[in-house]
């Protein structure tokens, strides 16, 4: 897609000055963030194939390592967490050794899992992955997408509500697994202490999401929550329009992949944000690690243009990783100095800074 003439537009390339993102880096470290949403395992199996099987014309996987990583808004927490944030989750595992692992996972990681419920009744989410020579070769999925029972949820709600005045920041996972509803929500815009408040919904759900602060859908997902064919630019910002009208949200983030990203508000014209990554190698888990950034950076009160711009730039370093993967703050401040990322300040105008913390 092409921009339009009235975008703003935030240049990679006009000369490095990666001080302003140390020192919101530094600002990020220790915020407090409540991930809300559905939890995942990731187990993967690295290997090579040297041969096709005599049972049948697939490839043999000769498996050199096996692994696990939290996925879904278990994802979420860990970019959190490699960040520097204090995070406490929310979400409901099974009953089983998958559940158990993630558990240990978090708290390998110091997150806070008193919002964690076990469900006897169906299994942890779990996403299995066979990779050969940097490709993925299957995948296999083991989950229940049936609504939350509604005594977990009041088990949750009720966890949720004690950090009232304790967390500077939401972020809200939605993978379609039965969790996120508009209850949840609800409880959090009751909260006396408002924080910062994001979502990631799903198309199909995106009622739920009325009254967050952000919503951040990929192109595809903005085309199928509003309805609206999206084939150019303006398209896409009609989709966006109508998308803050639906949820009342006070930003919508679209992300577009090799395009980048692309921010509207209700009083300013979008900002586009371009890709920065040097090489793809996959992109899982990218939107997570745009959910945590972009969150943690407008706790730490940052100006929305410079909350967008790391948010993008963490995004460039992940998907250079294989699997779901997170963005340390070293990291981060090194592929900025690479790319040469300059002081986002959008042509048309400063930066401004979003207040409600």
């Amino acid at each position: 897609m092409t921009k339009t003439k009235t975008s703003r537009r935030i240049s990679p390339t006009a000369g490095p000055d990666e001080r302003w993102i140390t020192q919101l880096l530094r600002d990020m470290r220790g915020r407090r963030i409540a991930v809300i949403g559905d939890l995942m395992l990731d187990e993967w199996y690295w290997g090579n194939v040297r041969r096709i099987s005599p049972e049948a014309p697939v490839p043999v996987v000769e498996v050199r390592d096996h692994t696990y990583t939290l996925g879904g808004a278990g994802n979420v927490a860990n970019n959190l967490a490699a960040l520097g944030a204090h995070v406490s989750v929310f979400g409901v595992i099974g009953d089983d050794d998958a559940g158990q692992r993630m558990l240990e996972l978090f708290h390998a990681l110091h997150v806070d899992t008193r919002g964690v419920v076990r469900m006897r009744s169906r299994p942890t989410t779990q996403k299995m992955r066979i990779v050969a020579h940097n490709q993925q070769v299957v995948r296999a999925d083991r989950e229940s997408t049936a609504a939350v029972d509604g005594r977990m949820l009041t088990s949750i709600r009720r966890t949720l509500a004690s950090l009232d005045g304790a967390i500077d920041g939401v972020v809200i996972s939605d993978y379609g697994k039965g969790l996120i509803g508009a209850s949840l929500i609800q409880c959090i815009r009751a909260f006396r202490n408002r924080p910062i408040v994001t979502g990631d919904p799903k198309p199909e759900n995106i009622d739920a999401f009325a009254g967050v602060d952000w919503i951040a859908p990929n192109a595809s997902e903005a085309e199928r929550a509003s309805g609206i064919t999206v084939k150019n630019d303006a398209d896409l910002a009609r989709a966006a329009k109508a998308l803050m009208a639906r949820t009342r949200a006070k930003h919508v983030l679209v992300t577009r992949g090799e395009h980048g990203m692309t921010l509207f508000g209700a009083s300013k014209r979008p900002l586009w944000v371009p890709a920065m990554a040097r090489q793809v190698y996959d992109v899982s888990g990218a939107g997570d690690t745009v959910m945590s950034t972009l969150t943690l950076a407008l706790a730490a009160g940052a100006p929305v243009e410079r909350a967008v711009t790391l948010a993008n730039v963490a995004a460039g370093v992940v998907v250079e990783k294989l699997g779901t993967a997170t963005a340390t703050p070293e990291e981060i401040v090194r592929f900025a100095v690479l790319a040469g990322v300059a002081q986002p300040v959008a042509r048309g105008g400063k930066g401004t800074r979003d207040r409600r913390r």
